[in-house]
């Protein structure tokens, strides 16, 4: 199942990047046409200047009243609110010089922003709009009636002053919002990588299912058929031997016994609320009964109360794969630890074996894929689903004194209401 991401779209976070980007730039034409109605210095139609500065506000308010509502941002919609900033800015331009105004570069940012956040129509679209702006512009405009000097003083500065605001913006918006549309990429990569494994849970839990209705005759076969050898034959070593056997297949029945009732307590939500040095230690000892022939030695290294947690049956089958895993590699003195912060729970497993050979450690966890002998392939690999899904992780190392270190990490308060 995949965790729920609470993330807002890229289309949404850029159209409030997009409306910050209004808020900034509306100050600073306001401050100016301000500064030139006050000083006296510029004959400029106030009234027309007034009311397109008052239009870009009400956009403003607009867009951001829309945006605290549950709908959708599309791209055709980012788009149309691009176009809308090129012909505002186009009607500033036609008051105030038209194509003489230094700020006609300006054209350019609501351009750069469609280049890094929209697909290329829309793009090309808005760059039509902008030169068929700018090519009117430079026809038909109202222009400014000023001596030679103050005009040449006014063009510099407000070149400077055009391009400083225009590098600013495309240096800080538009790399957020491209960063922003990486990201989201990325998010829909690991989603997608998601679904590809709960796809091959999916079909490894069916024929699981299948597998465990199935044993459930053979194991009460050989159960039976035990019983009898040990009453017909009293040899105290092939006694011993059928002990052993009748121990496994009972270990096998109890296990698919679990199976079932972990099946129907997560269906019902009744997972037991324990210690994580509860959860351990029950989990060892059921191990241990599994692989008799492995020695260990456990160390709790974790200071005050321990972590309280509600494991569900997949993550200690999680816990027993893991420990298999390394009494396959070197059955004797494994190093269990177990410890714990205020944000993570952390239990390493190291292993005495030969190390995870470094031609084939990217491909530990795939499905059906195993450097055992025997096995399926599927131990590993299903681990790191269990423990993926309780927000967690599993990492194997080489261990740099020799063998294989393994660490599993899960949140502090994993599965506490």
């Amino acid at each position: 199942m995949l965790a729920p991401v609470q993330l807002l779209s890229a289309s949404r976070q850029n159209l409030w990047r997009l409306t910050l980007i209004r808020i900034l730039v509306l100050v600073a034409q306001a401050g100016a046409v301000g500064l030139a109605f006050k000083s006296g210095l510029l004959p400029l139609p106030w009234q027309q200047l007034s009311i397109t500065l008052t239009v870009s506000l009400a956009l403003c308010l607009l867009t951001a009243l829309r945006l605290r509502g549950p709908w959708p941002v599309t791209e055709l919609e980012y788009a149309v609110q691009l176009g809308c900033d090129l012909i505002i800015h186009g009607v500033l331009l036609y008051y105030s010089g038209g194509s003489t105004n230094p700020f006609v570069s300006y054209f350019l940012v609501p351009l750069t922003i469609a280049a890094a956040t929209l697909p290329w129509l829309f793009t090309i679209t808005l760059a039509g709009l902008a030169l068929a702006g700018y090519t009117l512009l430079l026809v038909w405009a109202s222009p400014l009636d000023l001596p030679p000097g103050p005009r040449e003083s006014l063009l510099s500065y407000g070149m400077w002053l055009s391009f400083a605001l225009a590098a600013g913006l495309i240096t800080f918006f538009v790399a957020k919002m491209a960063e922003e549309l990486r990201d989201q990429e990325e998010l829909r990569a690991e989603r997608r990588e998601e679904g590809l494994r709960d796809q091959q849970l999916l079909a490894v839990a069916t024929q699981a299912a299948g597998a465990a209705h199935e044993l459930g005759t053979p194991l009460a076969t050989m159960s039976v058929l035990i019983k009898e050898l040990r009453l017909e034959h009293q040899d105290p070593l092939l006694q011993e031997d059928l002990a052993v056997l009748q121990e496994q297949v009972r270990l096998c029945k109890q296990t698919l016994q679990q199976l079932v009732r972990a099946a129907e307590a997560d269906r019902r939500q009744t997972v037991i609320e324990q210690s994580c040095v509860e959860w351990l230690e029950t989990a060892l000892k059921r191990w241990h009964l599994m692989r008799p022939e492995a020695s260990y030695r456990y160390q709790c290294l974790g200071l005050g109360t321990p972590p309280r947690l509600m494991p569900p049956a997949d993550l200690t089958q999680a816990l027993l794969n893991l420990l298999n895993n390394a009494a396959d590699a070197c059955p004797d003195k494994l190093d269990i630890r177990l410890d714990w912060d205020h944000q993570w729970l952390r239990l390493s497993i190291r292993d005495f074996g030969a190390g995870v050979p470094l031609a084939i450690a990217e491909q530990l966890g795939r499905p059906f894929f195993t450097t055992k002998g025997k096995g399926f392939g599927l131990g590993l690999f299903l681990s790191q689903a269990s423990v993926t899904r309780a927000g967690g992780t599993v990492k194997l190392y080489n261990h740099e004194e020799g063998g294989t270190l393994t660490e599993l990490k899960l949140p502090r308060a994993y599965g506490r209401a």
